[in-house]
């Protein structure tokens, strides 16, 4: 048995009738064939799989697809708008943040939801705010140094909103 759900999914419309017990993130990624978000442990702990949703960051494999039905979901593909990066995307990569990559991800869209609040947080607000995020690569002070300097992007007046691309016909999503 399976349930329809409707939701906008980086500025596109989408539905799709889901098992009531698929994950988020394996809608997200097997589903839309959105695979920037990852799953790295399956148990919430690595925040590898973290989307926003409804402009608030949430670990897509603690959510279920059903629970996401009428929701807003950006996913780190939704993050640029177009060829121009998010101002994060572009911190991580100058101040080299990105490291492996694998956390990426799920460390910018926890970020996003943190700079969305204050975009000029302390170096301890930026740990607490990424301690749900695990980089098995670094000490996390480039991706601390990422984040510090897109707030300062943000309060020089870049857009904090994720780009989205323009709105189009509702897409049923494949299986």
């Amino acid at each position: 048995m399976s349930e329809h759900i409707a939701l906008v999914v980086n500025g596109e419309r989408r539905e799709a009738d889901v098992e009531p017990r698929r994950l988020l993130v394996q809608f997200l990624r097997e589903d839309l064939g959105l695979t920037g978000t990852h799953v790295g442990c399956d148990t919430s702990q690595c925040g590898a799989c973290t989307v926003q949703v409804d402009g608030q960051a949430v670990k897509s494999c603690t959510m279920l697809a059903v629970q996401a039905d009428g929701a807003t979901i950006t996913t780190i593909e939704g993050m640029a708008n177009g060829d121009a990066l998010h101002p994060l995307q572009t911190a991580f990569w100058e101040q080299h943040g990105l490291q492996c990559g694998f956390c990426t991800p799920g460390m910018i869209m926890a970020a996003a939801d943190l700079l969305a609040r204050d975009p000029d947080p302390t170096d301890d607000e930026i740990r607490h705010a990424i301690q749900g995020n695990i980089c098995r690569c670094t000490g996390y002070q480039n991706i601390v140094a990422a984040i510090r300097a897109a707030g300062a992007a943000v309060q020089a007046g870049a857009s904090i909103t994720p780009g989205v691309a323009p709105a189009a016909a509702t897409v049923a999503a494949g299986r």
